[in-house]
């Protein structure tokens, strides 16, 4: 029997008008009878098929470059025999995919469900309060046990995806290993050897190492082509060094939680001082000249060139033919003592994978359905597909066979490749991004990770339309001076400026609103 959950007037409105001016849903059925199929069609709580008669069902989707039609991939083939449920997938491709997803709601044109839309927080309370997506709290407590017992076990994931109403419009990825949240911090240790140094402990140390990398020949070719250190385009090189300067990045923002106080860093003293130390580097040429220029493909082929002594990323994929000349390092202490690894992406880190609409007229099946690939069986059998055909069990860990292990290959057979699948990336699926080289520059970051990484907080629309006005200005204006405090276009007399324009652009109120936020995610 279907489950009640709770409305708003608006959404019973809309459902309403549906129903009255005969608008079908995915399953090409006149929402009338939506009642009497569901009714006759009990879901399953437990095990498979979820529903005895077939249904269908419409999930609007992105597809990225890489991968192979999703009515292909062996998970949607296999799961639709075991659950009874087929999906028909409306595939949007990565360009292009956010116009298309708000035409989608704006023409009121809606599919059973979102799959890999990666909604944000602000549309998921926008079309959940308009009534075009329904809540999921209740059905989550009866048909997603799954999700249940993650949300036990990481209360963090509750706090980010509930709105300050108490509901749940949009369910996440979920993340359980820290290898998969984490960009490791990558050391060239062949030339550590070469050069007779030691792995470096201190930012200091760390500058010593970079000055033996520059002027030391390292590689041994005779020419000044080494890049002692390079990060992706951008200020990830300030997300990759704030730790050691006591910066953290809590709630998907700039800021340090202090004794339950909010403090967004971005004009403090702390901040000043890393961005000088990066200055420093990048005027000896000990920082890649090009770290605010080169694309994310030229940024990958240094990490695989054997040019590069420091670079920053979650696995060695990128590196593999020369992966033995690297390893991983903790993060350096900082110039107080500081040594966090900042970086370090929450366990709810997809928000928005998943959600329901109303034309939906199975939820609970819909649930339940999407629950599954919140378990290891689950997610082994979206991310690997067939044992036997596309992987082989190791010591009960799922590797791909060698012709599914490519970048080719691999895409077509997963939604995983492209990021943002709803499902559980845990230690035993993870073999892929997760090897034992991997796991050991992991270690090294352990003692240093947070204990808990808030993730960005469910704003009310109306303060989360604030939250987006002020953090345009912010945001901006924060990069392109840390960028010129960096490159050494904007000389550090000019702090007291930078610090009493963020306060004109209202950093404080930006503050407090973080600051009620989090005050609600603790009750």
């Amino acid at each position: 029997m279907r489950k009640p959950w709770r409305r708003s007037a608006l959404s019973i409105m809309v459902i309403a008008g549906l129903v009255l001016g005969g608008c079908s849903s995915g399953a090409g059925k006149n929402n009338e009878a939506a009642p009497q199929a569901a009714t006759a069609n009990e879901v399953s709580k437990d095990g498979f098929p979820i529903v005895q008669e077939p249904i269908q069902l419409t999930m609007f989707t992105r597809i990225a470059p890489v991968n192979g039609p999703f009515k292909d991939m062996p998970v949607f083939q296999d799961y639709e025999k075991m659950s009874h449920m087929q999906v028909k997938f409306i595939e949007a491709p990565t360009d292009g995919f956010q116009e298309k997803k708000n035409l989608l709601f704006a023409s009121n044109e809606l599919p059973d469900a979102l799959y890999r839309s990666g909604l944000t927080p602000l549309e998921a309370v926008r079309y959940g309060a308009g009534g075009q997506l329904i809540p999921l709290e209740d059905l989550i407590a009866e048909y997603a046990p799954n999700l249940t017992k993650l949300m036990e076990q990481y209360p963090e994931i509750r706090a980010a995806i509930t709105t300050p109403e108490g509901h749940i419009y949009a369910v996440p990825g979920i993340v359980t290993l820290a290898a998969a949240r984490t960009d490791k911090k990558w050391i060239n240790k062949a030339w550590l050897e070469k050069l007779n140094l030691k792995e470096p402990e201190t930012t200091d140390e760390l500058y010593d190492v970079l000055v033996a990398f520059r002027d030391q020949d390292p590689n041994g070719n005779g020419q000044k082509d080494e890049i002692p250190l390079t990060a992706r385009v951008g200020l990830h090189i300030v997300t990759m060094m704030s730790g050691s300067f006591g910066l953290d990045q809590q709630l998907g923002y700039n800021i340090n939680i202090v004794d339950g106080q909010v403090k967004i860093w971005m004009g403090s003293d702390r901040n000043k001082e890393m961005l000088m130390y990066l200055n420093k580097l990048y005027k000896e040429k000990l920082l890649d000249p090009e770290v605010f220029s080169h694309t994310e493909a030229q940024y990958l082929a240094k990490q695989g060139s054997g040019k590069t002594g420091v670079f920053f990323d979650q696995t060695n994929n990128n590196f593999l033919p020369i992966a033995d000349q690297y390893e991983g390092i903790a993060p350096p202490a900082g110039p107080h003592g500081d040594r966090l690894q900042a970086q370090a992406l929450p366990v709810p880190r997809d928000f928005g994978a998943f959600a329901i609409t109303s034309v939906n007229k199975y939820p609970e099946a819909t649930m339940r359905w999407i629950d599954y690939f919140f378990s290891d069986e689950g997610a082994t059998l979206l991310r690997f597909g067939r044992e036997g055909e596309h992987y082989e069990l190791k010591d009960g860990i799922p590797y791909y066979k060698e012709e599914y292990s490519t970048s080719e290959t691999q895409p077509k057979i997963t939604p995983y490749a492209g990021g943002g699948a709803p499902h559980l990336i845990s230690e035993k699926v993870a073999s892929y991004i997760n090897p034992p080289q991997v796991q050991e520059a992991q270690q090294k970051l352990d003692p240093y990770m947070p204990q808990v990484r808030y993730a960005a907080p469910m704003f009310d629309e109306k303060t989360a339309q604030e939250v987006n006005i002020l953090r345009t200005d912010i945001d901006k204006y924060y990069e392109e001076q840390s960028t010129k405090f960096i490159a050494g276009a904007l000389s550090f007399d000019k702090w007291d400026e930078f610090q009493s324009t963020l306060k004109k652009m209202k950093i404080d109120e930006l503050e407090k609103l973080y600051q009620e936020a989090y005050g609600k995610m603790q009750k």
